[in-house]
């Protein structure tokens, strides 16, 4: 079944044309990469998604429905998550407090902290620890983390080994196909 798929979708910067006619589909369970150089619009993509950035012309759908022009909070009430490039962790709250902002509105969200620090173990050293104080490696993870604790369907995740080192980078794509 198709989880999200934007059809003809045209997202511009102002009078920057970025997608020009992007189609793309992603099935549920299936794991997607967008690859390619600074500037080509992965970035761009993730935020037609999520609709941070509409879309001109063209349809976003998710789970079937037409979520073009819906606002981001929207959207993501209906179970897309988002991880940003910039990692924007909560920094004076602890890791536990960032983990457990995200999962709030989970059917368990005891469990989705457990699972959190399942999938991110180094981070359970860091529970009573201020985000702020995490080194940037740290923080991203903390940041998908928070992400894969939220009660999402689909999760998009932007630039997710930015700043992490070789071991902690497999430790994040085995800990997103887990998820």
């Amino acid at each position: 079944m198709t989880i999200l798929e934007l059809d003809g979708v045209h997202t511009y910067y102002g009078e920057s044309h970025i997608l020009q006619g992007l189609s793309l589909s992603v099935e549920e369970g299936e794991i997607v990469a967008l690859v390619g150089r600074n500037g080509v619009g992965k970035t761009t993509t993730l935020r037609t998604a999520l609709g941070l950035t509409p879309p001109r012309e063209g349809t976003v759908r998710f789970h079937g429905t037409d979520v073009t022009g819906m606002e981001p909070h929207a959207i993501a009430a209906r179970g897309m998550g988002w991880v940003p490039e910039e990692r924007r962790v909560f920094s004076h709250l602890t890791v536990e407090e960032n983990l457990r902002v995200a999962a709030h509105s989970a059917a368990d969200p005891d469990a989705r902290v457990a699972e959190a620090y399942e999938l991110f173990p180094a981070l359970d050293r860091f529970s009573d620890k201020e985000a702020g104080d995490l080194s940037g490696g740290q923080q991203q993870m903390l940041a998908i983390a928070r992400g894969m604790a939220g009660d999402n369907d689909l999760l998009l995740v932007d630039e997710p080994s930015e700043g992490l080192a070789p071991q902690i980078v497999e430790d994040v794509v085995e800990a997103l196909r887990a998820a």
